[in-house]
């Protein structure tokens, strides 16, 4: 990653990443350090790998940290909070990216445990998560809530109803809280991305076509790949940032114009 500049376009800001060990929110939260922002990022299963990440951004002068959360635990989100606050101060920038894939089962065979489950962790928990920040937020006069959804939502393919409904109900949330805070300065958008070169994308593939690999699902994608973690990180930047400043209660669609429906 590019050495921190202090007069990047989020220097002075707070940033919480959740899942910010690996994939999207790894990008994201050095992304966010680079264009000068203070990064926390939680992790659930991979503090060796959420550390990695915290020593890449500091190793180019960049300041970070990484706190265990469980996405769906609010006391878990509470005493991360704290512990950044410690730190960092408020937080003003939340990118909601934690998540899990479904297990890839038709709605007939699959548990409905998986629907609490994924609810609790895409819709549940994140919506605690801004519980709490929400008071520190308004005092910032300007902040920013960042959820990654995906174009499942539009898309719905067979074998992915918990993941899905979970995303929709995420968005939906999302629409209301930009209206509900758009007077106390803060910003709510959401980042709708098609396949993404993750782990999660790769099990989102087998999940919707079996024997598929994510090598194979590149080569008959939008210019010749599908999208990158590092595609969605700039997009986050860009709207914490003052090209972000008008903009609330939107849903940004980042699939190479492959027309998310027809993309699974």
């Amino acid at each position: 990653m590019r050495a921190v500049d202090d007069k990047a376009p989020l220097h002075g800001r707070v940033a919480l990443v959740t899942g910010g060990s690996r994939g999207v929110g790894a990008g994201v939260a050095r992304e966010l350090a680079a264009a000068g922002a203070q990064v926390a990022l939680t992790y659930m299963r991979s503090p060796e790998a959420a550390h990695q990440v915290v020593a890449d951004i500091e190793s180019v002068g960049g300041q970070a940290m990484a706190v265990y959360a469980s996405a769906a635990d609010e006391q878990s989100w509470a005493e991360a909070v704290a512990a950044i606050a410690d730190r960092f101060g408020d937080v003003d920038l939340l990118v909601s990216n934690a998540g899990v894939a479904s297990r890839g089962r038709s709605v007939a065979d699959t548990d409905p445990r998986e629907y609490l489950q994924l609810l609790g962790v895409h819709t549940l928990g994140p919506l605690a998560l801004i519980r709490q920040l929400l008071p520190g937020m308004r005092a910032k006069g300007r902040s920013d809530i960042v959820v990654i959804s995906s174009t499942v939502v539009d898309a719905c393919p067979a074998n992915t109803a918990p993941y899905a409904m979970a995303k929709a109900a995420m968005e939906a949330a999302c629409r209301v809280l930009a209206r509900e805070e758009r007077d106390n300065g803060v910003r709510v958008n959401v980042i709708a991305p098609g396949l993404i070169d993750t782990d999660m994308g790769a099990k989102l593939v087998n999940a919707t076509s079996p024997g598929e690999t994510m090598e194979g699902t590149e080569t008959h994608s939008p210019f010749g790949r599908v999208c990158k973690p590092a595609d969605i990180a700039r997009l986050v930047v860009f709207l914490a940032g003052v090209g972000g400043e008008y903009v609330t209660g939107q849903r940004v669609v980042i699939d190479g114009g492959g027309v998310a429906p027809t993309m699974y």
